[in-house]
């Protein structure tokens, strides 16, 4: 490269908390930033959080990736570029002063929620620009579906899938993991995983009930569930689904093996979750890409997951299991949503596979961390990302991520 600038843009996103969308932003922003794309200038311009309650005062990056992400400079007021590209909600089609705009969007409930609508202010998508000169981006055809189900023209639309940084989502090797499990004290038990909300699209309620089968043959296993307080009332949420599955019996096996935090880590502190557990287990109902299940693939986990969902879209089956699930219309206060329903008999007979099976997860530990790195790090997403700002998003996003309009 000759130091000259290729292509000039414009980020207005979220930094600095564990929201999905600021999570996708800044390890794009951090791979932008990386030195091979010398030719690349980035501006980056803070939007404000749909609650202020989320600012966060803990560092999610070592020291020199958070200074480098704080130093990108803000653009100015009236500054146009080659590209804007919006990563933030509520979601704004309207048209930026740069020659492109993309609008990152995800859609969890195989449509645009009515929730989402209220907060940009309109009853219906087709109100909205999102057909005119605005773009979109999508982690996966799953959620590709759901906007196009909403009224989205279609080639408007382009599949940018998420990633993982290899150098924080790894194997812990021999010591390194024991030494893990020994100081969260779990060197004695089966470890099943579970990162997120804590909400009922991400399963928990089934999670529950196959756990609670589970435990009643190995009571070695434990469940442990990292929640985010900060963004959601996850130890409610939880507490809330083991009055609703489980009966008094299950809740009595279940609860004093049930291991929850909801404490604020950084990335690295996330990933030695990973590299500690067992198993991971993510029986969604309703998800736009579900970065959890690739970071655990990362570090060498067996996963298991629901079958059907934007999940499909990056595991294999030498590392990962998919629940059974029924595609399912579901009517809620008027509105029709769309969702996987996981067969919790079959998520039982998975776990207790993974169990009684050590092989199935030793495959795993050599085949997902491989697969991961060679098609899903952050480097192969913004490689695309690159691709579809550049005009070149037909052929990968037709052969590889083709979404099915159910």
């Amino acid at each position: 490269m000759d130091g000259s600038v290729e292509l000039q843009i414009i980020v207005e996103g979220w930094r600095f908390i564990y929201h999905s969308y600021c999570v996708a932003n800044q390890f794009q922003l951090l791979e932008m930033l990386a030195s091979r794309r010398e030719n690349i200038e980035i501006f980056h311009r803070d939007m404000p959080y749909i609650d202020r309650a989320w600012e966060t005062k803990i560092s999610l990056f070592d020291r020199p990736n958070e200074t480098l992400l704080r130093s990108i400079p803000s653009p100015g007021v009236n500054q146009s570029a080659d590209v804007t590209l919006r990563m933030y909600c509520p979601w704004d089609f309207s048209v930026s002063s740069s020659a492109q705009t993309w609008v990152f969007a995800a859609t969890e409930w195989g449509v645009i929620t009515r929730n989402v609508l209220d907060a940009m202010g309109v009853r219906s998508i087709a109100q909205t620009p999102v057909n005119s000169q605005v773009k979109i981006i999508t982690p996966s055809a799953w959620s590709k579906a759901g906007l196009i189900r909403s009224g989205v023209e279609a080639d408007r639309i382009a599949v940018v899938p998420l990633g993982v940084d290899p150098q924080i989502y790894y194997p812990a090797q021999g010591d390194r993991r024991q030494s893990l499990r020994d100081n969260f004290g779990w060197s004695n038990y089966f470890i099943f995983l579970n990162i997120g909300g804590q909400t009922d699209r991400k399963g928990i309620r089934p999670l529950l009930k196959a756990f609670a089968a589970v435990v009643d043959k190995y009571p070695h296993a434990r469940l442990v569930l990292k929640g985010s307080e900060l963004l959601y009332p996850s130890r409610d949420e939880i507490a809330e689904a083991c009055r609703v599955v489980l009966d008094d019996a299950e809740r009595a096996r279940v609860l004093p093996r049930l291991i929850y935090t909801g404490t604020q880590l950084s990335f690295a502190e996330i990933a030695e979750l990973y590299q500690a557990a067992d198993v991971y287990v993510s029986p969604y109902l309703a998800e736009g890409f579900n970065l959890p299940v690739l970071e655990a693939a990362a570090c060498g986990l067996l996963v298991i997951c629901t079958e059907g969902g934007p999940t499909d879209d990056f595991t294999r089956s030498d590392f990962a299991l998919r629940i059974e699930s029924k595609f399912t219309a579901v009517v809620v206060d008027g509105e029709t949503l769309f969702m996987l329903a996981p067969e919790w008999e079959h998520l039982t007979d998975l776990m207790l596979g993974a169990i009684e099976q050590p092989g199935i997860a030793a495959k795993a530990r050599v085949a997902g961390p491989g697969f991961v790195a060679e098609h899903f790090s952050w480097r192969c997403g913004v490689d695309r990302l690159f691709e579809v700002i550049g005009g070149d998003k037909q052929g990968e996003d037709q052969s590889i991520f083709e979404p099915i309009i159910l």
